[in-house]
C-alpha cells in the first residue's frame, strides 16, 4: 500500500483529495499538512511513499530542493491549476515525478497517483509540447540513458549501479554529452533532455524515461 501525504493551505481542496485516497485500498493517507513547515517535519520524521504538493507560494525550488533532502525516496506531485514551464523544468530535475493539473476529472487523479507510485512520469502533453526547442541532438541508447538518469536526479554512483558502469566510464560518456550539446553542467544537460523529447535517431525502448513523458494521456 503507497502511503501519500497531502501538503495544502486550503482544506476544502485537501478533503477531497483525501476521499480519493481513502476509496483506493491500494492508497494510505499517512498526513495531510497546511504548511510548508509541517510537511518538512513530517517528512523528517516519517516514510511516505508520494507527496501531493498543492503549488502555493511556499513551494519554491529551494523547499523542493530541502525536501528531497528530507526524503529522497519519496516521490514528488505538484498539484496545479498552471505553471510557469521554467518552473516545471527546474521542478522536474529536482525530484518532481509528476504535475497535476487540479481541473482533471477524478480518474485522472487518480491514474496520477498509481503511475507516480509505481515509477512512471505524469505530464500532460500540452506541458511537455512547451519543452520542446528547435535544437534536436541525436543520442545513442546508452547517452540517452543517461540523460533519462539525469532528469531523475541521479548521481553518478547511483547510475554506475544502476547501469552496472564504473564511475570513470559514466565521466567518460558525461563529457562527450556535454561536447554534444554544448552544455554546460548536468543541470543543464538535464534540462536540454527533458525540452528534447524528439530527439533524433533515438527509439521509443532507448529513450526510457524521457520517453514516458509524452506517452501520458492528454485530458481535455
Amino acid at each position: 500500500m503507497a502511503r501519500i501525504v497531502i501538503y495544502s493551505d486550503q482544506p476544502i481542496l485537501a478533503m477531497g483529495l483525501e476521499s480519493l485516497i481513502a476509496g483506493d485500498p491500494a492508497l494510505e493517507l499517512n498526513a495531510c499538512c497546511s504548511s510548508i513547515a509541517a510537511l518538512k517535519e513530517h517528512l523528517a520524521n516519517g516514510s511516505p511513499d508520494l507527496a501531493v504538493l498543492d503549488l502555493t507560494t511556499e513551494v519554491t525550488t529551494d523547499a523542493l530542493h530541502e525536501l528531497q533532502i528530507l526524503a529522497p525516496e519519496c516521490k514528488l506531485i505538484l498539484w496545479t491549476s498552471t505553471i510557469n514551464t521554467d518552473f516545471a523544468l527546474q521542478a522536474l530535475t529536482m525530484g518532481v515525478r509528476g504535475i497535476l493539473r487540479k481541473t482533471l476529472p477524478l480518474e485522472a487523479h487518480s491514474q496520477c497517483l498509481h503511475r507516480v507510485c509505481s515509477g512512471e512520469l505524469w505530464f500532460e502533453k500540452s506541458l511537455t509540447d512547451s519543452f520542446r526547442t528547435t535544437r534536436h541532438v541525436s543520442l545513442s541508447p546508452r547517452e540517452s540513458q543517461l540523460v533519462s538518469m539525469l532528469t531523475r536526479g541521479l548521481k553518478n554512483k547511483e547510475i554506475c549501479d544502476e547501469l552496472g558502469l564504473t564511475e570513470g566510464t559514466i565521466k567518460v560518456y558525461l563529457s562527450r554529452l556535454f561536447r554534444k550539446s554544448g552544455a554546460k553542467d548536468r543541470f543543464e544537460l538535464a534540462l536540454q533532455g527533458l525540452k528534447n523529447l524528439g530527439m533524433a535517431g533515438v527509439s521509443t525502448e532507448s529513450q526510457g524515461g524521457l520517453r514516458s513523458l509524452i506517452m501520458e494521456p492528454v485530458w481535455r
